[in-house]
């Protein structure tokens, strides 16, 4: 398993949450998303957006499969490009 935690500098609205999802979706690894506790599948966006992150909170993104490493640098990037830390 791989994962990396990150603060988030916008809240997760649709947009970026639908980009990490396809993203994500691409890869045979499990993908969570986990925030306050909260786990959810990160190939959901309805679960994702039942979450409610707001800008400046702590989350989790974590792989677990056989492609888990290429997954997580894969969601690095999209993160990188929507701007969180």
């Amino acid at each position: 398993m791989v994962e990396k935690t990150f603060i988030t500098s916008t809240p997760f609205h649709a947009k970026p949450i639908t980009e990490l999802v396809n993203a994500t979706s691409q890869f045979v690894s499990e993908a969570s998303f986990t925030y306050q506790g909260k786990t959810v599948d990160l190939k959901s966006i309805m679960g994702v957006l039942s979450l409610a992150v707001p800008s400046g909170a702590e989350v989790t993104i974590s792989f677990e499969g056989a492609d888990e490493e290429q997954a997580l640098r894969s969601l690095e990037e999209i993160l990188e490009q929507i701007k969180v830390q």
